[in-house]
């Protein structure tokens, strides 16, 4: 496994080795020894979880408040996406930037999202499903959402044909500016 360095401060693409020949492939998405040894994290996945989203569906920007805070390991089994991550650490050399990826089967590339981050992607294929590890467990109470269109992130999302599609809840989320009075992560 290759992990690359983003220009946030502690998100992290990996590159798993992939074996490949005539019959198809195979490849670790996880192995725990080697996360250890090539991030230096000591990481206990409690969750997976598994979305479908057709094209153009856009989720995010999510993310949960202590004690419940969850880093997440993205990767995607079908499709394409344009993963995005959003540091909402107060002090951190990236507070208040943003960076993105695309996330793709073909490519079988996954982002490492600590916590401190919002997280959200866009659909950019026809179907994508989308698995990722979560080392905190779902709270509904201290779950929280960034509208995605905020102006002071300013993401720019890629154009992928359609207008997205957004859930009810993302549409309702709040600013960038009314997230981080309440705190977030310090």
């Amino acid at each position: 496994m290759k992990v690359i360095d983003t220009p946030l401060a502690d998100v992290k693409v990996i590159e798993p080795r992939v074996f490949g020949d005539e019959r198809g492939y195979f490849f670790e998405s996880f192995n725990q020894r080697a996360w250890e040894e090539k991030l230096g994290l000591k990481t206990i996945f409690v969750q997976d979880n598994h979305s479908r989203s057709v094209k153009g569906v856009l989720r995010g920007l999510h993310y949960q408040l202590e004690p419940h805070a969850q880093g997440k390991l993205v990767r995607v089994a079908v499709g394409e996406i344009f993963d995005v991550a959003v540091d909402l650490r107060e002090g951190s050399p990236t507070f208040k930037k943003w960076w993105g990826s695309s996330l793709s089967a073909e490519n079988k590339r996954q982002l490492w999202i600590p916590r401190g981050f919002a997280h959200g992607f866009i659909t950019v294929s026809e179907v994508a499903e989308v698995l990722y590890k979560a080392d905190s467990y779902y709270a509904p109470e201290c779950d929280r959402s960034i509208i995605w269109s905020d102006s002071d992130i300013a993401i720019e999302w890629p154009d992928v044909g359609v207008e997205p599609i957004i859930s009810e809840k993302d549409a309702k989320a709040m600013t960038f500016t009314q997230a981080l009075d309440e705190k977030p992560f310090k």
